[in-house]
């Protein structure tokens, strides 16, 4: 088993994804892993990744295009680590990352950092803190009202990887799901320091950029195609767990 296993989701990423994987590959030991699964990207993504030719990079097409839910769970499906990291294809890593949510790690099943969010340029800081912006912070339901767990500042253990694993279908994004296993299933942190640039465009598939444009009803929707697998998979591991302990 390898040490680190960062999982990407790729789609039409050329202008970013240059950058974004230098940031990630300073950081890891030869032993690492860098997983990427692309969405059938018609531009230079592809290129630019393959160009790298760095044996630490593992590139996979996912059959289910054009869903990052999809795309995501590919991608860690794959991963062989200890300890698997989410990022996004557009955002920059800050230098010490991988260090600092490693020493978390050591404690915490699930790892949540600040970070600073940038536009279109990288000079262009939009907001100093996303945690302030967001009110971010640990709860079952406080993060089923309002998701805090963003996935490019998020690092889990093989634990909580199983526990997430396979995604629920309909489910309305995989950062949601993984943090409330985390909550339910771990123990989880706020990190406040920003190891992450997260780059804010319009075509970022986050739901943070996209909030405003959801109807009450989707919201809704979106909460209970979320709450009732969460509440099924806690059933099934606590009837799991009383078997085995009637077993011994």
């Amino acid at each position: 088993m390898c040490r680190v296993s960062v999982c990407i989701a790729t789609y039409n990423g050329e202008n970013y994804i240059e950058k974004q994987l230098k940031s990630i590959l300073a950081q890891l030991l030869p032993m690492d892993e860098l997983i990427i699964s692309d969405d059938g990207s018609q531009d230079r993504t592809i290129e630019i990744i393959e160009g790298f030719k760095d044996v630490k990079i593992r590139l996979f097409l996912n059959p289910d295009k054009r869903n990052v839910v999809k795309n995501f769970e590919n991608a860690l499906s794959k991963a062989k680590g200890r300890y698997i990291f989410l990022s996004d294809q557009d955002d920059i890593w800050e230098s010490r990352k991988i260090d600092v949510m490693l020493y978390y790690l050591r404690r915490y099943d699930l790892v949540v950092s600040d970070c600073s969010i940038i536009g279109i340029e990288d000079s262009n800081k939009i907001h100093d803190s996303y945690f302030y912006l967001r009110n971010s912070g640990k709860g079952v339901l406080k993060n089923i009202l309002a998701n805090t767990y963003m996935g490019s500042c998020m690092a889990f253990n093989r634990f909580i990887l199983e526990r997430s694993m396979p995604f629920p279908d309909k489910i309305p994004m995989h950062d949601w799901w993984i943090g409330l296993i985390g909550e339910v299933f771990g123990n989880t942190v706020f990190c406040p320091e920003k190891l992450v640039k997260y780059r804010r465009h319009d075509n970022n598939s986050s739901p943070f950029v996209k909030l405003k444009r959801y109807t009450l009803l989707e919201k809704i929707k979106f909460r209970k195609n979320i709450v009732l697998p969460l509440l099924k998979r806690w059933l099934v591991c606590l009837s799991d767990s009383a078997k085995f302990k009637y077993q011994s």
